[in-house]
């Protein structure tokens, strides 16, 4: 009902105007009637009374005149106004609502494109890059570098050709296997054209199997590990322990056998707080109890934890401590796991009388802890992957050292948790740097 008001003003206006000109023009057909009429009674007995009539008369017809434009013109921006509310006003909204719908349209597209899990590339007839979501670049492990539909797929099957696909019969799609870190997948090409109905490009829809896939087969490689790993401290605690039933030894082969057994258990437990550790992070059941402290006291304190290990190894332990370094805000045994977790793989995988370097400090509104070694370090193709939940550098060498496999995975998590980092670098041969920050404000 209120839209409807302003057109209907303009049209009464309208009317009124009509009206008013109307009455006007019947006005001065009045007035030269009259002036007539008087002539012809001869009430105008003379010329100067003929001119005086004419005079009064022309001075009524300006005024006629003057009120009649001004009723035109009023008819001429009623008109104006009435065009502007029903044509021009609708039209320009019209537009304006193609446009914004055409606008929310492309967003909402894009916005589906970014965050969809499948992967999506479009190519243009030359085979350049018009288009790539994020999936795609992490499901096909897409480099800077590659620009084209050869750059990214002939790196897997070299006999995919973009001109076959492109000129299919009938336009139909096509699909194609590759595989992805030995996971096969089948990529769907779909050729598209252009308005004038020629070839324009090619769509890849590229699934997203493999993130699943790559996760399936680090899981069976982790179970088929923590069985390997508990089956072989079962294994030699169950045949030291037979040995010993079987037959009578001497104290001294009893107490090396003994030895063994309780090895062998540590090593199992360690194993099992583990799994129970991820257990609680993946499923968000371990609570933070997130409090002040000082951390360079927490690094002095596993330091003394660990000491008995450190005397074993003959390793050189150096503690340098910022003094400005304030109270951290975090989880003090999260911490402390982290810290024990870390030092203890440099005591470790460090050969025997190394050197280990500690540093306390403070930048910017995170402490940090440094540690270095002159261990064996990490080979840089493993760098990029040691966080990884399943992911284990060397599984001999974690044998040889008792190590599961798990202990960085949890490192992480529990920073992360904290709001805290850690970041590593090594170099095979000449030793790790591992540094961790932990925020200082709450």
């Amino acid at each position: 009902m209120k839209k409807n008001t302003p057109l209907k003003i303009v049209l009464i206006v309208f009317i009124t105007e009509i009206i008013i000109l109307v009455g006007l023009g019947i006005a001065l057909q009045n007035k030269i009637v009259t002036l007539h009429s008087k002539i012809e009674t001869e009430e105008v007995t003379s010329l100067n009374d003929v001119n005086s009539k004419l005079v009064d008369l022309s001075k009524e017809v300006d005024v006629i005149l003057i009120i009649g434009s001004v009723a035109f013109v009023g008819i001429a921006i009623g008109l104006s106004i009435y065009m502007s509310k029903v044509i021009v006003y609708p039209l320009n909204k019209l537009l304006k609502s193609k446009d914004e719908e055409k606008s929310t349209e492309q967003f909402e597209m894009r916005k589906i494109l970014l965050h969809t899990t499948e992967g999506i590339i479009v190519f243009d007839r030359s085979g350049k890059i018009a288009l790539i979501n994020p999936a795609a670049k992490k499901l096909l492990q897409i480099a800077p570098e590659d620009e084209t539909f050869e750059d990214i797929f002939h790196k897997f099957d070299k006999s995919i050709n973009m001109e076959k696909i492109i000129y299919l019969d009938n336009w139909t799609s096509t699909t194609q296997k590759i595989k992805v870190e030995d996971i096969e997948i089948s990529v769907l090409f779909s050729p598209f054209r252009d308005k004038q109905n020629i070839p324009a490009g090619v769509i890849a829809f590229i699934p997203d199997v493999v993130e699943h896939a790559r996760l399936d087969k680090m899981q069976k490689e982790f179970v088929a590990d923590v069985s390997h790993e508990l089956k072989t401290p079962i294994t030699s605690i169950m045949g030291y322990a037979d040995t010993l039933l079987e037959g009578e030894y001497d104290r001294q082969t009893q107490k090396e056998f003994l030895g063994v057994i309780a090895t062998e258990a540590r090593r199992m437990a360690r194993l099992v707080t583990d799994l129970l550790e991820l257990s609680r992070l993946d499923n968000n059941k371990k609570k933070t109890r997130k409090e002040s402290f000082d951390l360079g006291q927490l690094v002095k304190d596993c330091q003394n934890k660990l000491a008995i290990e450190i005397k074993k190894k003959g390793h050189l332990v150096e503690n340098f401590v910022t003094a400005d370094v304030p109270p951290v805000f975090a989880d003090k045994y999260d911490i402390e796991r982290v810290v024990l977790n870390i030092l203890t793989n440099s005591i470790k995988y460090t050969k025997d009388g190394g050197k280990i370097k500690i540093y306390v400090g403070f930048v910017y509104n995170d402490a940090y802890i440094k540690i270095i070694d002159n261990g064996i370090g990490i080979p840089e193709e493993d760098l990029n992957r040691i966080f990884e939940r399943f992911y284990r550098v060397d599984k001999a060498r974690s044998r040889e050292f008792g190590g599961t496999g798990l202990g960085l995975s949890i490192a992480k998590e529990i920073l992360d948790k904290n709001g805290g980092s850690i970041d590593i670098k090594s170099e095979v041969g000449k030793g790790t740097e591992v540094v961790i920050k932990v925020p200082t404000k709450k």
